[in-house]
């Protein structure tokens, strides 16, 4: 028996909405598209997001609406009152203020039909043409009900999930704002705030710059327009994070302030720097690795890479061999080197013998 209800209608053939078609059509729903925009709408049906609408066709089971924060609220009250039987999502990133909209505008029997939702996975390119039906596989989908949403509504929204290969988790809508403000939202602050620090220096200095730096301000390279958005959406959870960040960044501060042209600080100052780098580590440690355990779960192995077509292919081919999975990857390699440095993140317990093998095989595994 399917899990995923038919038809549904999208509203809105983004990144998000475009892969949700694709995969909830692979999944065996029959997809309808729908657009503000009539070019967007007919790259999405050329892409294989779905089809047009036809008159022909049963109304929606189910309504998606794949929209920014600040439309996503008018868009969901016109589909409960054009589709009076559909349940009705969106899979804004902020949940709170739209479930206010909502609430404000609707009575209390087309609200049991809504039901919020974000699936967290994204692209740094934007737009259906980026669009991808396997965008959603392992990653979290959170379920966002309110307190008269109705039950099966819940349970559809689950099933959806994990037919198209993600993780349902539910949540509340403060929870969730709170959740995301802290693992999203503050992240891509942080990240931009640090990226402008790089229009001070000269070329000179930038061309110092290596992996650690791209790997902090890789998000900072993100669409101004949608996060101005989001930020506004949820600015009381962020701000409260901000807040904490900010009290450890004046500590930190005055410690350095205590550090400078001082050949003997004092020992607290040596402290708080100390305590910002091992609560650091403490943190990142926390997030969870591929299949929802702790990262500390996996082991990093790093391989010289040689610059030339297929290596990389090749070392992901004799991983197979070897019977060693890889849980996460990322590759780095700084202009002018012949090798590139690829980690590989594997279970800790197939470490050794992934290095041993490796070796065997001829690759330069570097000590960890």
């Amino acid at each position: 028996m399917s899990l995923v209800p038919s038809p549904i209608r999208i509203i809105g053939t983004g990144l998000i909405g475009g892969s949700l078609g694709m995969a909830l059509g692979g999944a065996g729903a029959s997809v309808q598209v729908e657009d503000v925009s009539p070019g967007t709408m007919a790259l999405a049906v050329e892409l294989g997001v779905g089809h047009l609408p036809d008159p022909a066709e049963p109304p929606p089971q189910l309504v998606v609406v794949a929209a920014p924060p600040d439309a996503t609220a008018q868009l969901v009250v016109q589909a409960l009152r054009t589709w009076p039987e559909a349940l009705v999502t969106d899979v804004a990133s902020v949940k709170g203020i739209v479930l206010q909209g909502i609430s404000q505008a609707v009575d209390a029997e087309q609200l049991t039909r809504y039901i919020g939702a974000h699936p967290m996975a994204g692209r740094e390119v934007a737009g259906v043409i980026s669009a991808r039906g396997d965008l959603f596989r392992g990653r979290p989908f959170v379920v966002v009900p309110h307190p008269s949403t109705r039950p099966d509504a819940i349970s559809l929204l689950q099933g959806i999930a994990t037919a198209i290969g993600a993780v349902p988790v539910v949540m509340g809508a403060d929870e969730h704002d709170t959740a995301v403000a802290h693992v999203s939202h503050v992240p891509q602050v942080l990240s931009s705030l640090l990226a402008t620090t790089l229009l001070e220096p000269g070329e000179t200095a930038l061309g110092l710059s290596g992996q650690g730096l791209r790997d902090t301000t890789r998000i900072a390279d993100s669409d101004p327009r949608m996060w101005v958005e989001i930020l506004g959406a949820n600015a009381e959870a962020i701000s409260d994070v901000l807040d904490g960040v900010r009290g450890r960044l004046d500590g930190i501060l005055a410690a350095l302030a205590t550090m400078a042209g001082d050949p003997d600080p004092a020992v607290g100052s040596r402290r708080a720097l100390a305590e910002l780098i091992s609560d650091g580590n403490r943190g990142v440690r926390r997030i969870p690795g591929k299949h929802g355990g702790a990262s500390d779960a996996f082991s990093t192995v790093t391989v010289l890479v040689p610059d030339r077509p297929g290596e990389l292919g090749r070392l992901f081919t004799e991983m197979g061999e070897i019977g060693v999975n890889l849980e996460d990857f990322h590759l780095e390699h700084n202009y002018g080197r012949q090798v590139g440095l690829g980690h590989l993140a594997v279970d800790s317990s197939r470490e050794e013998l992934l290095t041993r093998e490796l070796s065997v095989r001829g690759w330069t595994v570097a000590e960890s």
